[in-house]
C-alpha cells in the first residue's frame, strides 16, 4: 500500500513532481513510471495520499510518494517540474499560494487540469513576475487515455514548454509515429484548445444522445438492436471513440435485474465548467457556434427534472402520430452531417482565438493530436486534416471539396431527420442547430437587414444600404394619422 507514511530519504530525488492523486493525476503518475521517468506524488487530502498504492504500476518502483508538501518539493530535481492536477479554480489557485514560498528561480509549475484560459494567462504572468514559470496543460483521454496515453495540449512560454516537451511527448498517444502532443502558444493556448476539444465533445454527445431517442422513440428500436446499430456504423465514416463506447453502454446491463443498465440512469446531465466557457468564448469572439451553445443549454434544461416531469402531465404533446420516416441509412448520414458542422464550429473558433490572441494555433496540429487518445478522436478528422492540408486558409471547413458529397447526401437526410423528430416531438437542439447554422451560411441573404432596421428605428444605431455606400438612419415611424385601425 501507500508508502505516504514514511519519510524519504534526503538523498532521493525525481524528474517529475504530480500534486494531486485522483484519477488523472494517479494515472498520469503511473504512464510517467512506466515510461522510466521517476515521479514523486503528493496529495493534499490524507486520505487520498494514504490509498495511492505505486505497486499496482509496473512502473511503481519509479514512484515516490511524499508526506507533506515541503518534502515533496525536496524531492523534486530542481529546477523543478511539478505537474498540478487538481480541480480548476480555488483548488488551484491555494496550491499555487502554498508552492511559492517553497520553489526557488527557475522552477515550473504546470497546471494540468480544466482551467479557464483566462486564469492560465493571469497565473503566467503573476508566477513569472516572481521568477516563475508556468504552463497549461490540457489533457484528454479520460482515466485510460491518462494511464496508457492521452492527448496534450500545451501552453506557455517557449522556455517552459520546451523543457517539458519530451517527458509530454514520451507519455502521449501516438498514431502512427506522431505523439499526440503540441504545442498551441503561450498562456492559455493549451487550456483554450481543450477548451474547445471539451465544447465539440459535449455536442457530439448531445447530438449522440439525440439519435439515440430517435431510434429508441421515433423508429422503436429497444437498446440492444441500438448497440448493434452503432456497432456497425463504428465500421464506417462514422468510426469513432464516442460511438464505440456508446454500443457498449447500450448492452451492459444491470446486475440485479439483467435490464439495459442505461434505462436506469437518471436522464440528468452534469457537467465541470469547459463546455460553458467554450460556449461563452464563442459569443465574446463573435465566432457562431450554435451546436456548441445548445449542447451546455441542453444539459441545462436535463437538470430541471422536476419541472420537466410536471410539464410531462400538463402540457399538451404533438398532435400528430409519431412515425419515423426515417431510415437507419438516413440516420448515419444525419448524424454524420452534423458531427461535420460540430467540427466545423470548433475550428472556425480556434481559427479566431489564433488572430484575436497572436496565438500560433496549429488547425492540422489540433486535428492531428486529437486522433489519438482523446474522447473526441474520430476517421472524421482524417478527411479534416486533407481538407486543411489543401487550403489551410479555408474560412470554413463547409467549403472544403472533401465534404461535398458528403454534404450532397447528408444535409437532405439530415433535413428529413430532423423534420420527423420535430414532428413528433423528440428535442434535437443540437442536430436542429447544425441544420440552421448550415442553412444562415450558405444563404446569401439573411433576414438580419429587418433586425438592423429595427435597431435604427428604436435606437438610432444607423444601417448600411445595399445600393450605395455609407451610413445611413432614417426616420421609420409612420404618423398615427397614417395608421389604420390605431388602438390609441
Amino acid at each position: 500500500m501507500s508508502n505516504t507514511n514514511k519519510t524519504l530519504a534526503p538523498s532521493t530525488s525525481a524528474e517529475f513532481g504530480i500534486i494531486g492523486l485522483g484519477v488523472m493525476g494517479r494515472n498520469l503518475a503511473y504512464n510517467l513510471a512506466d515510461k522510466g521517468i521517476r515521479v514523486v506524488v503528493y496529495d493534499p487530502f490524507p486520505e487520498v495520499r494514504d490509498s495511492f498504492d505505486p505497486s499496482v504500476s509496473a512502473g511503481g518502483p519509479n514512484i515516490l510518494a511524499a508526506g507533506s508538501l515541503q518534502e515533496f518539493v525536496q524531492v523534486v530535481k530542481t529546477p523543478r517540474n511539478i505537474l498540478i492536477m487538481l480541480k480548476a479554480g480555488e483548488p488551484v489557485t491555494a496550491m499555487i499560494q502554498k508552492l511559492i514560498s517553497l520553489l526557488t528561480r527557475g522552477d515550473l509549475i504546470i497546471d494540468g487540469g480544466n482551467s479557464y484560459y483566462k486564469d492560465t494567462e493571469r497565473r503566467a504572468v503573476d508566477l513569472e513576475a516572481r521568477g516563475l514559470a508556468f504552463a497549461g496543460m490540457g489533457v484528454s483521454g479520460g482515466e485510460k487515455g491518462a494511464l496508457e496515453g492521452p492527448a496534450i495540449m500545451l501552453g506557455g512560454s517557449k522556455a517552459a514548454v520546451e523543457r517539458i516537451l519530451p517527458i509530454m511527448k514520451t507519455i502521449s498517444a501516438r498514431v502512427g509515429t506522431r505523439p499526440c502532443c503540441e504545442v498551441f502558444g503561450g498562456g492559455g493556448a493549451g487550456h483554450f484548445v481543450k477548451m474547445i476539444h471539451n465544447g465539440i465533445e459535449y455536442a457530439e454527445m448531445q447530438a449522440i444522445a439525440e439519435v439515440y431517442s430517435i431510434l429508441r422513440d421515433l423508429m422503436g428500436h429497444e437498446e440492444h438492436q441500438i448497440s448493434t446499430i452503432f456497432k456497425q456504423w463504428n465500421e464506417g465514416p462514422l468510426a469513432a471513440y464516442l460511438i464505440e463506447i456508446t454500443a457498449d453502454i447500450l448492452v451492459t446491463q444491470d446486475p440485479d435485474d439483467g435490464m439495459p443498465l442505461v434505462g436506469k440512469v437518471m436522464d440528468v446531465a452534469g457537467q465541470k465548467g469547459t463546455g460553458l466557457w467554450a460556449a461563452q468564448s464563442a459569443l465574446e469572439l463573435g465566432v457562431p457556434c450554435p451546436s456548441l451553445v445548445e449542447a451546455v443549454v441542453a444539459r441545462g434544461l436535463s437538470g430541471l427534472k422536476r419541472e420537466r416531469q410536471l410539464a410531462a402531465e400538463t402540457l399538451p404533446e404533438p398532435s400528430v402520430e409519431k412515425t419515423s420516416g426515417c431510415s437507419l441509412p438516413m440516420v448515419e448520414k444525419a448524424l454524420l452531417t452534423t458531427r461535420l458542422i460540430i467540427f466545423t464550429q470548433g475550428f472556425a473558433l480556434l481559427r479566431q482565438a489564433a488572430t484575436t490572441y497572436g496565438w500560433p494555433l496549429g488547425l492540422i496540429d489540433a486535428a492531428s493530436i486529437w486522433r489519438g487518445g482523446c474522447v473526441i478522436r474520430a476517421a472524421l478528422l482524417e478527411d479534416i486534416i486533407k481538407a486543411l492540408e489543401s487550403d489551410k486558409d479555408i474560412p470554413n471547413l463547409l467549403l472544403a471539396g472533401q465534404f461535398k458529397n458528403m454534404l450532397v447526401t447528408g444535409v437532405p437526410a439530415l433535413r428529413a431527420v430532423s423534420s420527423a423528430a420535430l414532428m413528433g416531438g423528440v428535442p434535437i437542439p443540437v442536430l436542429g442547430s447544425a441544420l440552421s447554422y448550415y442553412d444562415s451560411y450558405r444563404s446569401a441573404h439573411l433576414p438580419a437587414n429587418l433586425i438592423q432596421a429595427q435597431r435604427d428605428c428604436f435606437g438610432a444605431h444607423t444601417y448600411e444600404r445595399v445600393d450605395k455606400p455609407g451610413t445611413f438612419h432614417s426616420n421609420w415611424q409612420v404618423p398615427a394619422s397614417q395608421k389604420k385601425n390605431n388602438p390609441q
